[in-house]
């Protein structure tokens, strides 16, 4: 089934110049890229957007950090995108993330790891919805 997830390559993906390998990556792993853009979030669109979270121990920490610079959300579309792309990031620690995926290769730790993806197909779509309007996605067929 075709899905949309969201990617967002994180301010240490931005602040380490991997944003055209990383996308490169995507790319080349068969993802179609309906919207990208590169934004700033202040902490209150960051808590918004990770709200599920609020509470857990790890909720300030993620909010300070994709907060702390520019960030890069990418809408995408594959044919089972939730699963492929979370096997093409990786687990969220770097050193327990398989080789060649993208944690693996350029994340420094669990905290700065890189690279969002969406858990679900569910919310795949709620978060490409919480950055980008219907009227901004590009369907490629």
């Amino acid at each position: 089934m075709i899905e949309r997830t969201l990617a967002i390559l994180k301010p240490d993906c931005v602040r380490k110049n991997l944003t055209g390998q990383v996308i490169a990556q995507i790319e080349k792993a068969g993802f179609k890229i309906l919207g990208i853009k590169k934004i700033r979030l202040t902490k209150d669109t960051a808590g918004a957007f990770y709200a599920v979270h609020k509470g857990r121990a790890f909720y300030e920490g993620l909010v300070e950090f994709i907060s702390s610079g520019p960030c890069v959300p990418i809408a995408l579309e594959k044919e089972n995108a939730i699963a492929d792309f979370r096997a093409l990031i990786g687990a969220t620690d770097p050193a327990e993330a398989a080789p060649g995926t993208v944690r693996k290769d350029f994340a420094d730790n669990k905290g700065e790891n890189i690279v969002h993806g969406s858990d679900s197909a569910e919310n795949g779509k709620l978060e490409v919805g919480f950055f980008f309007s219907e009227k901004e996605l590009i369907e490629l067929i």
